[in-house]
């Protein structure tokens, strides 16, 4: 089953809501196993860039169906091949904390990508909104 609109704005409204827990402003993004766009929300407040940085980040975890900090390992173990990789999908990639592959069933049917904060800040908002659609995720 195909991660829905409604799954994509609860991982964004979980997102938003642990980062006002944590006094932040964020842009999270939720692509599909294509990396292609299915939601994006930017809290007011949020850095002007966070939108095309938090969906780059997705891009980069659903494509690559791995986590932000495995793709920064990634991009420094192999620049060669993450660099013909960024040339292959439709935006950059951005390496690094703060975004998660979303899993069902073991398969990997989109991304979480979230930007506006510190890395960490951010992973810990991804995982908040991934938890708000109770779905394995790694």
């Amino acid at each position: 089953m195909p991660l829905t609109l409604e799954d994509a704005n609860k991982v964004i409204a979980g997102a938003h809501a642990r980062a006002s827990e944590m006094g932040l402003s964020v842009t999270a993004a939720v692509v599909d196993e294509g990396g292609h766009l299915i939601s994006l929300g930017r809290m007011d407040g949020a850095p002007p860039l966070s939108p095309q940085i938090a969906e780059a980040k997705a891009v980069g975890a659903a494509m690559l169906l791995r986590d932000g900090a495995s793709l920064l390992q990634m991009s420094q173990d192999r620049p060669d091949f993450f660099r013909a990789v960024d040339r292959l999908v439709r935006m950059p990639l951005i390496p690094g904390p703060g975004s998660l592959p979303i899993k069902r069933d073991g398969m990997t049917i989109g991304a979480v990508g979230v930007s506006g904060a510190k890395p960490d800040e951010d992973l810990i908002c991804a995982h908040a909104g991934l938890a708000s659609i109770e779905l394995h995720h790694a």
